[in-house]
């Protein structure tokens, strides 16, 4: 079980792979009050980074699902290299379910495992305790893309996938949710996540000349940039939101 190798070409040195900084992943843990021995699932972890600096930084415990054996393998060693005890698991993370309920249960950018966001937000419950929170990292529009070359060009599938920021809280609201925390990220946040995957993808070009991706990947990188600051960093936000289920 995998996922499709582009993925770990361009993300290859990134210990977050959402348009998060260390420090808003920091400020997120700061601000849900946590505690040592809160539990936590993290449902399509990628690396691990929350998970592992979560441990280290507030005494939390968890287990982290991925279905990239790559990401789970550099998972581990994140783990081991800041001395934590977490658990990650190579596994499809829309089908895990916590083997005891969790404090906190989370999905940071991967809300196609559910669906959409409704359908997510029902995955994490089912491990969830009662009173728990659930954490829902999710695309919103920052502006209204003017034409399909700009939904294209911000990486959305569709316009009508994501929302703006109001019609998302709303949507959270409407799905039976109370919204008690987020962190937002900014346009350095995304920069550091994107910008920092062109530098991978050259230096994997470099160094994979006759690799059958090699024309795929290179054509990607003639296009990606302008692609970005013309579109993406200008029209896309992306944001963690804290979320408790209302009685």
């Amino acid at each position: 079980m995998d996922i499709p190798r582009q993925h770990t070409i361009r993300e290859r040195h990134h210990r977050i792979l959402d348009p998060f900084t260390d420090e808003k992943l920091a400020v997120l843990g700061r601000a849900l009050r946590l505690t040592p021995g809160t539990t936590v699932l993290d449902l399509a972890c990628g690396t691990g980074e929350m998970l592992a600096t979560w441990a280290r930084d507030h005494g939390t415990v968890g287990i982290g699902v991925d279905m990239s054996s790559v990401f789970v393998g550099r998972a581990n060693e994140r783990a081991a290299a800041l001395g934590v005890e977490v658990t990650f698991v190579n596994d499809d993370a829309g089908d895990y379910v916590a083997p005891e309920p969790v404090d906190v249960a989370a999905c940071l950018g991967a809300s196609w495992i559910g669906d959409g966001v409704v359908g997510t937000l029902s995955l994490l419950e089912r491990s969830l305790r009662p009173g728990g929170l659930a954490l829902l990292g999710e695309p919103f529009w920052r502006e209204d893309p003017p034409d399909e070359t700009a939904v294209i060009g911000s990486g959305a599938p569709s316009r009508h996938l994501f929302r703006s920021l109001p019609g998302l809280v709303a949507q959270l609201r409407e799905a039976g949710w109370d919204l008690v925390e987020m962190v937002l990220a900014d346009e350095d946040s995304w920069d550091r996540y994107v910008a920092a995957q062109w530098l991978s993808t050259r230096e994997w070009l470099d160094a994979n000349p006759s690799d059958e991706l090699w024309a795929e990947m290179r054509a990607e990188l003639d296009t990606a940039p302008l692609t970005y600051v013309t579109y993406q960093r200008r029209y896309l936000g992306w944001g963690v939101f804290a979320l408790m289920k209302r009685p």
